[in-house]
């Protein structure tokens, strides 16, 4: 069985269709969270989640729309938060509020989380990655970092496919991952999207320009 794997897709839907237009073929998705934010499409990102009926966990900026909280947020992600309310439908914003902090698919063989097994909001780079990090699932699936990286042990493997829509790892393309189930492969890809026609939209939306300046240089 192949899995589709997306992350912090944040509001930036000319690169999740990118994703979803090169991604091979697989049986089902997840999404480790982040669904809004920064990017101007919040809207069209969450539709494009549900109507794929994708298995979701609540990241930071999801929990953040939802609750009216960012506390800690800085200026940039806190102006998109804001965006994302004046823009998202009630219950488009309630779906969001309903997202859990993990999941367990497939027959409780992958979970997914945001940040951490044990803390939705820690940051799990990959030096962190290791054997202690999987309960009993063979596939464990976070987000958070926009780093990707996956990490194979005896009992399993670890996996960031890295963020669709505002990359941190040095490379602007959007990323995303399939896992395979059957033998626990995983194949990371990264895709070329028109992040000129995003940084356009933002700039039109109002939004901070550095979201923009950031999608350019991949950080």
């Amino acid at each position: 069985m192949r899995i589709g794997v997306l992350a912090d897709v944040h509001g930036n839907e000319v690169a999740l269709q990118a994703v979803f237009d090169d991604m091979p073929a697989v049986d089902a998705f997840v999404c480790a969270g982040d669904v809004v934010g920064y990017n101007p499409w919040h809207a069209e990102c969450v539709e494009a989640v549900r109507d794929r009926e994708i298995p979701t966990v609540q990241g930071n900026h999801d929990r953040a729309v939802a609750d009216e909280a960012h506390v800690g947020f800085n200026s940039m992600a806190g102006a998109a938060v804001e965006h994302a309310r004046e823009t998202l439908s009630a219950d488009q914003i309630e779906w969001l509020a309903g997202l859990p902090e993990e999941r367990h698919e497939f027959d409780d063989r992958l979970k997914i989380v945001h940040g951490h097994p044990d803390d939705p909001d820690h940051y799990t780079y990959p030096a962190e990655f290791t054997p202690g990090l999987l309960g009993d699932e063979a596939v464990l699936v976070m987000g958070h970092t926009h780093v990707q990286h996956h990490a194979v042990f005896d009992d399993g493997l670890v996996l960031n496919p890295g963020s669709v829509g505002q990359p941190r790892d040095g490379d602007k393309r959007a990323a995303y991952a399939v896992v395979d189930l059957d033998d626990l492969s995983v194949e990371e890809y990264r895709v070329e999207y028109d992040v000129d026609a995003v940084v356009e939209a933002i700039e039109a939306a109002g939004l901070p320009s550095r979201i923009g300046s950031r999608l350019k240089m991949g950080t």
